[in-house]
């Protein structure tokens, strides 16, 4: 999502919409006629790209799961043979792209996940630990004395803290996405840095 240049799909607006409906009002709070009025169609005609909200909602979770990890190996393909320092910042420049770009779409993990089918909840869990474990290997490669289980701890601590993206809203908190992102870098980094200073 956050990535993309060209122009969105009518599918891709649908969506977007429907995060940010899902995010500000709860699944049930949002109806198809409003997520249908927020891109100029009507509801009945959201059913020509979804079969309903719980097919919104199970492709926005799952895909931006897919999203994240398929951007992570990109990045770790990308980065073969450079300093494992620059392998950890390419992954984690990429995590605040999306925690700065999609918000909506963290509030609506954390609010939810429960709501999916159990198989898509499922596949969002085995897309979530397969990321996970990208970082695991990359943290133990910088910090090599650090066990298996404190990186792990440490990559989900770090995503706690580039996840609460969604609470800093307060107009004037923040210091412009530039700023921002390189404040959420330095905080993981430093982190990082805490976890393997054993």
């Amino acid at each position: 999502m956050a990535t993309r240049t060209d122009a969105p799909t009518r599918r891709e607006q649908i969506l977007k919409e429907a995060a940010r409906l899902f995010a500000e009002r709860g699944f049930h709070g949002v109806g198809v006629d409003e997520i249908g009025a927020a891109v100029g169609i009507s509801g009945p005609g959201l059913y020509r790209h979804f079969a309903g909200k719980d097919a919104m909602l199970a492709e926005l979770l799952v895909g931006i799961s897919g999203q994240l990890l398929t951007g992570a190996k990109q990045r770790l393909r990308e980065a073969g043979g450079v300093a494992p320092e620059a392998v950890l910042d390419s992954l984690i420049e990429g995590h605040i792209d999306f925690a700065l770009d999609d918000r909506p779409l963290i509030t609506l993990h954390d609010r939810e996940l429960d709501r999916l089918r159990d198989t898509d909840r499922k596949l969002v869990r085995q897309l979530q630990r397969q990321y996970v474990e990208l970082w695991v290997e990359v943290v133990r490669g910088l910090y090599p004395d650090l066990a298996e289980p404190a990186a792990r701890s440490a990559v989900h601590s770090v995503f706690g803290l580039l996840n609460s993206t969604p609470h800093l809203t307060r107009p004037g908190s923040l210091p412009g996405r530039t700023g921002t992102a390189e404040l959420l870098h330095r905080m993981a980094r430093g982190a990082f840095a805490a976890a393997g200073a054993r």
